[in-house]
Order: C-alpha cells, then structure tokens, then sequence
C-alpha cells in the first residue's frame, strides 16, 4: 500500500480470485448464481428494464447508480440470491464484498388496490411474466409511491467495503444485476416484495384497466421510459432475439369440431371447449407422463423455451414437481400427490 492507497487489482486479477473463491463454496454445497449480462443492455424485458428505471427516477439514486454499471457489465456480480424481502450478493472488487439489499414488502391493503384496478387486464401468469398486457395495467403496477415497485425509503443497503458512501458501486452493481435477473426470472420480483402474483389473476372480470384493441403486447423502451419520465439509457435499446420470440403470436385455438386429447369429441350442438390455460395443460401434462423435460413441456403448452420456462418452475414452487438432474438434462418429476390427483 502506497499513500494510504490499496493496490490496484485488475478486472481479469478479479475473475480469476472471485471465480476460486465461487468454486470453494460450490464445492461446500452453496448454489451460486452470478449476473452474465450479455452484450451493453443490462436488461432486455418489460420487468427488467422497468426496475433499472423505476431506480433512475430517483434523484437519491441517480447520480450514484451510474458507478455500478460498469462493475455489473463487467461480470464483478459473483452470486445474487433473491428471497423475500432480502437480496444478497456477492461483488467482486479489490476484495470480495458481501452486499446485502433489504427491501419493505407491498403494504397488503397496496396490493389488494392495485389487484383490483388491474382486475381483467391479464389474461394469464405467462402473459404477466412476459409483461404481455395493456400498458395502462402497466402504469398501474409501476405506479411510484403506490405500485409494485420499491421507493428509497423502502430500500436499505449494506456493504463490507471500506467505501463510505451511502450507495457505494457494489450496492449499485447489484441493483442493476436485479433488473438483470428479472429478465430471466421475473416472479423473483414478487417474491422480493412478498406478494403473489397470481392474486392479479383472481379478479378476472370487469375491471377498470382495459387492455388496447389489439389486445396484450410487450412494453417497448419508450413506454417503460415514459411511466418514469425518463429518456433510456441507451444499454436499454438493444433487444436480443429473445425478446422478439415474447412478441409471437398466440397458437391459434383448434377449430369447433376437433377435441384436444384426453377430452370427448363435441357432438352436434355442443359448444367449442375453450383452450385451456397453458399452466393447467402443463400441470396435464405432468400428471400424464410422471416427467416433463422442457422440449415435452413446449409440445404440451405450445409455447417457446424462454416462455415455458417460468411455468415449471411454478410447478415447483407449488410442490407439484421436483427437478432431477442439470442442464440440458433437466427434468420435472412428479410428486406422487400429483400423479394420484
């Protein structure tokens, strides 16, 4: 050390130290899951993005955040573990840094309101993660001070670094590696602010939100830009394939006539069978086979691999499945609760 000043440690010097330290406790048995941003966007979907600018709006934030862009681009987010309330992490600089983000849950009489003004403007929990819905249901759940989305005052962060600073760049690297996770996994952001998601669903009838003429669609950057007032970093403007593959159109329903399998045949004067939620055709599906992987859940569901991908998991949250296996090789076994049901 030089002047009071501690040596400087390169970005590769970091990985190579942090990647060591990720593989001891990995070898203890810990889960690690670092934020890989690809490309300049750190964030590509509606939720994504809408929390990195829900943060922006901020000016107790906006002039700090800027200095974590760089670290979480960079790949120094080691490991981020979202659960209720907490986010922790573990951000690799000059030393490995523990940080720790406490964020309030939704008062519950909050979110009973925004259920209901959002009531009949979602359709399903696949259109929900997807952000496939009007944007005025949009404003509603964004809605600062009374939304789904934290304030500052709801937020408090801790750092062991030596930095000072209310928000040091740790802090602010792991706040946009958030965003960056919502992307991937959006429910992670109702289960921080300790809500259920599916409590917009239940509702599902005459509500005050109603969606555009031409039905659900994805958020584009200048509507996420303009619910905060803000212009969108331009990391923000970049958007991979994937999220033209939320766009796609829904499979059409089968013509009057022709019965989905496991259903009897429509007689004369019988109505068409309204096609089911893709959830509860997965859940059939599961029952059925005893094992899903992800190519028989996309045939049972007629969705894509990133679209299908949230409702296993769903499975297993509610206890229907548990996961056998990694990677490619991943399957989703039943429960025998399940396959007695």
């Amino acid at each position: 050390m030089a002047y009071g000043w501690a040596r400087y440690v390169s970005v590769d010097e970091r990985r190579r130290k942090a990647a060591a330290e990720m593989a001891k406790l990995a070898k203890k048995g810990q889960t690690i899951s670092p934020v890989v941003i690809q490309g300049r966007a750190i964030a590509d979907t509606a939720w994504g993005k809408a929390w990195c600018a829900n943060m922006e709006s901020y000016s107790d934030f906006s002039n700090r955040l800027p200095r974590g862009r760089t670290y979480v681009r960079n790949g120094s987010v080691v490991d981020l573990q979202i659960a209720p309330g907490t986010v922790v992490a573990r951000v690799s600089g000059s030393s490995m840094y523990r940080t720790t983000i406490t964020v309030q849950p939704v008062l519950q009489a909050k979110w009973q309101q925004v259920c209901a003004d959002c009531a009949g403007g979602i359709d399903s929990l696949v259109e929900l993660l997807q952000g496939r819905f009007s944007k005025g249901v949009m404003d509603r759940l964004c809605r600062q001070g009374d939304g789904l989305f934290p304030m500052p005052k709801d937020i408090a962060f801790d750092c062991s670094c030596p930095d000072g600073a209310s928000m040091c760049k740790h802090v602010a690297a792991v706040l946009y590696g958030i965003g960056a996770r919502f992307d991937s996994q959006p429910e992670l952001l109702f289960r921080l602010r300790q809500v259920d998601p599916a409590d917009l669903l239940s509702k599902a009838s005459s509500g005050v939100v109603n969606a555009p003429a031409g039905g659900g669609r994805t958020l584009a950057d200048d509507d996420v830009g303009a619910l905060f007032g803000l212009e969108m970093d331009a990391s923000f403007a970049q958007a991979p394939a994937a999220a033209a593959a939320l766009k796609k159109p829904r499979v059409p329903a089968k013509p009057a006539g022709v019965s989905p399998p496991g259903t009897k045949p429509s007689g004369p004067g019988t109505k068409p069978a309204r096609a089911r939620d893709p959830a509860v055709r997965l859940l059939a599906a599961l029952r059925q086979a005893g094992a899903l992987d992800n190519a028989a859940a996309r045939a049972a569901t007629g969705l894509d691999a990133e679209a299908v991908r949230p409702l296993l998991r769903q499975l297993v949250a509610d206890g229907h499945a548990h996961v056998q296996g990694r990677g490619r090789g991943t399957r989703y076994v039943a429960v025998r609760s399940v396959l007695k049901a």
